[in-house]
C-alpha cells in the first residue's frame, strides 16, 4: 500500500481550486509529484522514459497537467483522479501519484479529451485540467499536435518539444469540478461464480458464462476451442 495520497508542505488552500501562493517556486522545476518532490524538465524526461519507454509529448505536457492539479487541492485531501483519454495521460497520473488503474484510484472515461482530474475520493469535489487551445496560436506545432494536423512521421519532433516546454502552464485551463456520485468509491464485482464454458471464476453480473466466452476475448482459438480458457 503506497503512503499518504497528496502532502504538499506549501501554505494550505481553503477550498478547491484556490491559488497557492507560488505553485512552482523552483525557477527550473517542470513537474512535482503528490508528496511535494520536484523534478526539473530533465529529470522529468528522465522519470517518463523510464516508465512510458519515451518522452511522448501527451506525457511530457501530462506531468505538467497533473502538477497543477495537485497544486489546486486542498492539503492532505485523500484523491482519485479520472482521466478523460487512454492516450498518455493515465500514465501522466500513475507517475507522479499513487493513483493507478490497478488499485482502483485512477478510472479512465474516454471521452477522447486530453485533461484529467484531481477529487476528493468521498465527497467528489476536484480541480480538472486541460489544454486551452485558445492560448496555443504562439504554438503553432504544439497546436497542430493537438489537433493531429499531421501524421507524427511529419511533426517536427524537436520544435514541438521546445513549444511544449516554452508554453509550460501558460496554456493549461484550471476549474473546479463535482464528480458524479457512480464515480465515488470503489464498486465490488459482486458475486464471482465458475464459468460453465471455461470453468474459470468470473463475475456472475456479465451473465450465465464469462465474457470471454461470450466472444469478447481478445484471443484467436489456434485449436478450435476458446483462446484463453484454462483447459
Amino acid at each position: 500500500m503506497k503512503p499518504m495520497r497528496h502532502s504538499d508542505p506549501g501554505p494550505e488552500p481553503n477550498r478547491f481550486g484556490q491559488d497557492l501562493a507560488d505553485p512552482f517556486p523552483v525557477q527550473d522545476s517542470w513537474c512535482r509529484d503528490g508528496s511535494g518532490r520536484r523534478f526539473t524538465y530533465d529529470q522529468a524526461l528522465e522519470l517518463i522514459r523510464g516508465f512510458h519507454g519515451h518522452p511522448a509529448p501527451g506525457l511530457v505536457i501530462g506531468v505538467k497537467m497533473v502538477s497543477l492539479a495537485l497544486a489546486r487541492l486542498p492539503r492532505d485531501v485523500i484523491f482519485d483522479a479520472i482521466c478523460e483519454t487512454r492516450s498518455c495521460l493515465p500514465d501522466a497520473v500513475q507517475l507522479l501519484t499513487p493513483c493507478t488503474i490497478g488499485n482502483g484510484w485512477l478510472q479512465i472515461v474516454d471521452l477522447g479529451r486530453f485533461a484529467l482530474a484531481l477529487y476528493d475520493k468521498t465527497e467528489g469535489s476536484g480541480v480538472r485540467v486541460c489544454i486551452d487551445p485558445a492560448k496555443l496560436q504562439d504554438w503553432p506545432e504544439f497546436y497542430g499536435w493537438l489537433y493531429k494536423r499531421k501524421p507524427k512521421q511529419e511533426q517536427d519532433a524537436g520544435r514541438l518539444q521546445a513549444e511544449i516546454r516554452a508554453a509550460g502552464e501558460q496554456v493549461l485551463a484550471v476549474r473546479t469540478v463535482r464528480v458524479q456520485p457512480r464515480f465515488l468509491g470503489k464498486h465490488s464485482k459482486g458475486q464471482i461464480a465458475t464459468c460453465p464454458a471455461c470453468g474459470e471464476p468470473y463475475p456472475l453480473s456479465a451473465g450465465g458464462i464469462c465474457k470471454g466466452c461470450q466472444g469478447e476475448t481478445p484471443y484467436v482459438a489456434s485449436d478450435g476451442g476458446a483462446a484463453d480458457c484454462s483447459r
